[in-house]
């Protein structure tokens, strides 16, 4: 199993917990938002951690404008304003 493989089974193995725990009583909303923001925040974290911090660098290893990654982390928090 490729890595990227097994990254898809821990998503779908975590979105599977997390509607089985509703157990049918609650409808989800807003799952796509929910997971993006579960996935992004702790990506841009550890990106960011293994650049040294160098936003420009975190930016190109994630394919973002360093404008947007900032707009990012300010969003998930993980930047001082």
């Amino acid at each position: 199993m490729s890595n990227r493989q097994q990254l898809e089974r821990c998503v779908t193995d975590a979105l599977a917990v997390y509607l089985d725990d509703l157990q049918g009583e609650v409808q989800p909303t807003g799952l796509h938002d929910m997971m993006m923001r579960a996935v992004e925040r702790p990506l841009l974290a550890d990106v960011l951690k293994r650049c040294g911090g160098n936003q420009s660098l975190a930016a190109a290893w994630l394919g973002l404008n360093r404008n947007t990654l900032r707009k990012k982390l300010l969003e998930h928090g993980l930047l001082d304003q």
